[in-house]
């Protein structure tokens, strides 16, 4: 396929048009909505491949442009492209999507039609976010992605969905908000709301201390960091197996990529000014997070805490760069944390998703999250039992998956810095053996539990099949990394070489 053609548009508008066409299709040809919604997310991934198979990884600079004048009076453009940072998580979008759409196959039989919609307008509006280069443009997709989240926990999850829902609604809007006044201070002193503008502007020292603040709040409640993360355990719990799965894979990674594309390259001196601030929240969240997993009784929120202290990582290798430019006056240490920081999202997104969908499964069959209502799961799901056990080990950092590639990144790489960081963040190696270990053991092994337990049947093909596309892809980047590093890696030297100019006016 031509690289003229304006992928990114069809991969933001298709899946959204898409899900509208399935929203008209309504409930009443259930089979037909289903081959529809897996149709339009089939297509929506092999076009996200092209981006991967077309990218010269070569160059730092923004490829697969499109431009179109959108309101001329504010210099508001529709103005998409990506780089080495946004193709591997729009790959990461498309791919969850589809298996997402899998997933609700035969699980969800409530307003079927809608469900599939919310998750295709979501792709769409999620893309969108990774490919815009409008500020503006950039608000729109991110606010409106709240939309559909919203109507997928608020109308499919679980008893308390409604509490959970306007939880996550206000962290997320509320901390948006200020992101939006940092821009509009931007765009009065550039004139533009052109991102890569933007981050060539010089700021004084003060407004950019103010601006990073702003966008922390955005980003770090997206992410989320502490103390700013008690949203995500309410949404994870009452969200659908579905919900979870998007909420984890993607939409945390959104504040990481928030981070990279604004913070970092924008205001510079006061991210290198607040490193350690930002490394000492990033390490709150692995250390004490983690703990805090390990006395969970509830399956999804012993995941969703662990989520919280393995994006703890993210936060830790964009930031930990500073100290070591600081320490040793070379940026190449800076370069590896970044590029842990990203692999770790890119890891975290499948992982996490598996391990949600593991719950799923059970969860479908018995209908409890609650640990002790399972044992010997193992005697009933052995061809399931294997799959947890990958994902629970991938989760743990065991090498050879790709939980370990980002994670020993950043350690390493924060060893440059300071001891003490890398052995607080290494604590999670610990910490995430034994709260993924301890779950498994008593989900998984001894004896069958009691009678729900015993009836349990192994997963179907269709379960197999999503399984074994997340191991696949667990054990290829695990095992065989070089194809992200290799896509990602101009990007992140210039971003790196950037970020370490002073714009000080």
């Amino acid at each position: 396929m031509p690289t003229e053609l304006p992928i990114l548009s069809l991969l933001i508008w298709g899946p959204i048009l898409g899900g509208i066409w399935v929203l008209y299709a309504g409930d009443r040809q259930v089979l037909t909505i289903k081959y529809l919604a897996f149709g339009v997310s089939l297509i929506t991934f092999v076009l996200s491949i092209l981006l991967y198979t077309d990218f010269d990884s070569t160059t730092y600079r923004m490829q697969f442009i499109e431009f179109a004048p959108w309101i001329d009076a504010f210099s508001i453009n529709y103005h998409l492209g990506v780089d080495g940072i946004s193709v591997p998580l729009i790959i990461l979008t498309t791919f969850t999507t589809l298996l997402i759409i899998l997933a609700g196959w035969e699980v969800i039989d409530y307003r079927l039609s809608q469900y599939m919609a919310a998750f295709l307008i979501l792709e769409g509006l999620m893309n969108g976010v990774f490919a815009a280069q409008d500020a503006i443009l950039f608000y729109v997709f991110w606010e409106a992605m709240l939309i559909p989240m919203f109507l997928i926990i608020g109308i499919w999850g679980g008893p308390n969905r409604i509490y959970a829902t306007i939880k996550f609604f206000l962290y997320t809007f509320l901390g948006s908000v200020f992101m939006l006044v940092a821009l509009l201070y931007l765009y009065s002193e550039a004139n533009s709301f052109n991102i890569l503008e933007l981050h060539d502007l010089p700021l004084g020292a003060t407004a950019q201390t103010l601006i990073f603040i702003a966008f922390l709040l955005a980003f770090a409640v997206k992410i989320p960091m502490w103390p700013v993360h008690t949203w995500l355990p309410d949404a994870h719990v009452e969200a659908p197996t579905g919900g979870s799965v998007i909420l984890a894979a993607i939409m945390l990674k959104m504040g990481g990529y928030g981070f990279l594309r604004f913070s970092l390259p924008i205001v510079p001196d006061a991210s290198l000014l607040l490193d350690k601030f930002m490394i000492a929240l990033s390490l709150i969240a692995i250390v004490y997070i983690g703990f805090v997993a390990l006395v969970q009784q509830d399956m999804k929120k012993l995941i969703a805490y662990s989520s919280i202290s393995h994006m703890g990582f993210v936060t830790l290798g964009l930031f930990v760069g500073f100290s070591i430019y600081a320490a040793t006056g070379s940026g190449s240490g800076s370069q590896m944390a970044m590029e842990g920081a990203i692999m770790q999202m890119i890891s975290h997104g499948f992982i996490s998703g598996a391990l949600f969908l593991c719950v799923g499964v059970m969860y479908d069959r018995i209908h409890s999250r609650q640990i002790s209502d399972y044992g010997g799961v193992v005697n009933t799901m052995p061809h399931f039992a294997a799959f947890m056990m990958l994902f629970v080990m991938a989760n743990s950092g065991l090498p050879g998956t790709s939980g370990f590639v980002g994670e020993f990144l950043v350690i390493l790489s924060s060893y440059q810095a300071s001891f003490w960081i890398a052995f607080l963040a290494a604590s999670i190696l610990i910490l995430g053996a034994a709260y993924n270990l301890w779950l498994y053991k008593r989900v998984i092994f001894g004896d069958v539990a009691n009678e729900k337990v015993q009836g349990l049947q192994d997963i179907n093909n269709r379960e197999f099949l999503i399984m074994s596309l997340l191991a696949i892809a667990v054990l290829l980047f695990g095992l065989w990394p070089a194809p992200l590093f290799e896509i990602m890696g101009p990007t992140i030297e210039h971003l790196v070489s950037h970020v370490l100019q002073s714009k000080v006016i």
